[in-house]
């Protein structure tokens, strides 16, 4: 398999954008077209999940509609509309002795996306794989076994009579020993990249001879300042953490200044707690909201709930804050609500997250709300991508040196 995705990869350098993106139009009227297959097929990991006892949020990330796939689709016609970074120059250097030598962007070559829950990363993935020039190996989670290999099926089969070879998108068994067999082939595969747990990210990079990028979790954080505008620090507090829990970009600590605490918990616990969030809150926080708020623990700060949980703290000062996000955050997503510019320009400077955010919710830290086309996950690593890893993400340069006879003397 990784032996054919080597060789499609090759073939697929040379594909020009626009047989690429007829082959993008070709795979998003598939998945509209089989849109009855592929609930039905999501309908058996559901009823699988239930018996299972999944968490919540888990089926929620499980769950497809026809809402869902037609976003699927939508996402893939998206990433046509994108510029194709595949061959563009960046840097053009004329020497001396004449030598015009360019660097130019190319495909990374084959990428291996190991990943949890979501079946609609499967399509995201392989769009934005291919429209970057990338051969691409899935390999999904067992809890989404039948709608990860419907919606492969649906793709891959799409691809006959389209210039891009269907070898170009493979999917590996639903089995740990194949994560094994795939993390070793570094003959073959270029780039690995692992979206879902703690437990899966340590796995794959401990394992892994070939390059990963990691999505590690989200331990995001809001700090609402001393200067902040306190309805607007509601409105985005509230989004951050309830509109969609269990998802990497979600808050899951709120740090409030002292000198707004008094004025702005009260009412924003109160209506956190009648959308279900359980506070577990520092000793001022549980002086200031004296009903139902937990004692925070030490390890409350280092969780990435990804449920309808957050951990509450007081801080003295924006140092204290920002201390704290540097230690305990994941550097996926931060945000500050201040309507102090020069207080938001160095909470941009002093936090060393993937994603920063002054005065809007830590929520939009996706591809697509970036207007990337979706992506392949959120890196947080400071190599060789950070963020929302997407179209330009996937390729690499090479070098390319046009001369007239020059030898070097």
């Amino acid at each position: 398999m990784a032996q054919a995705a080597k060789k499609a990869s090759y073939t697929l350098a040379q594909v020009s954008t626009q047989e690429k993106n007829q082959a993008l139009t070709t795979m998003a009227a598939a998945l509209r077209a089989k849109t009855d297959y592929l609930l039905a097929q999501n309908q058996k990991d559901l009823k699988a999940a239930v018996k299972q006892k999944y968490p919540k949020a888990l089926v929620d990330r499980l769950t497809l509609n026809e809402k869902r796939i037609q976003e699927m689709a939508q996402g893939i016609e998206d990433i046509i509309k994108l510029p194709d970074p595949v061959g563009q120059i960046f840097q053009t250097i004329e020497r001396p002795n004449g030598l015009k030598i360019q660097k130019v962007r190319v495909p990374i070559g084959v990428v291996g996306i190991i990943y949890e829950s979501r079946p609609n990363v499967a399509s995201d993935c392989a769009g934005l794989c291919l429209k970057s020039g990338n051969a691409v190996i899935l390999k999904g989670g067992k809890e989404a076994l039948y709608s990860n290999e419907a919606i492969f099926k649906v793709l891959r089969d799409s691809l006959s009579g389209t210039k891009v070879p269907a070898e170009a998108i493979q999917m590996v068994p639903s089995t740990r020993e194949a994560v094994n067999v795939l993390l070793k082939l570094d003959k073959y595969i270029d780039l690995i990249v692992p979206r879902g747990g703690e437990s899966l990210i340590n796995f794959v990079v401990e394992h892994s001879r070939i390059p990963v990028v990691k999505h590690d979790k989200g331990i995001c954080h809001t700090y609402v300042s001393e200067y902040a505008d306190l309805n607007m620090a509601h409105k985005i507090c509230f989004n951050a953490k309830v509109q969609r829990p269990g998802v990497c970009n979600a808050m899951e600590t709120m740090l409030v200044h002292k000198d707004a605490a008094i004025r702005f918990l009260p009412g924003m616990i109160a209506d956190f707690q009648k959308a279900g969030v359980e506070i577990r809150g520092c000793p001022m926080t549980r002086r200031i909201v004296k009903k139902g708020v937990k004692p925070v623990t030490q390890k409350d700060w280092e969780t990435e709930y990804l449920d309808l949980i957050l951990s509450v703290k007081v801080v003295d000062s924006f140092k204290e804050a920002v201390d704290h996000i540097n230690t305990y955050g994941s550097h996926h997503s931060d945000a500050i609500v201040t309507d102090d510019q020069k207080e938001g320009e160095e909470f941009l400077k002093a936090i060393d997250s993937a994603c920063l955010y002054v005065n809007a919710s830590t929520r939009f830290t996706d591809g697509y709300q970036f207007g990337l086309g979706g992506e392949i996950g959120i890196s947080t690593n400071k190599l060789h991508a950070r963020g929302p890893m997407a179209l330009e993400e996937l390729t690499t340069y090479k070098f390319v040196v046009h001369g007239q006879g020059q030898v070097r003397e």
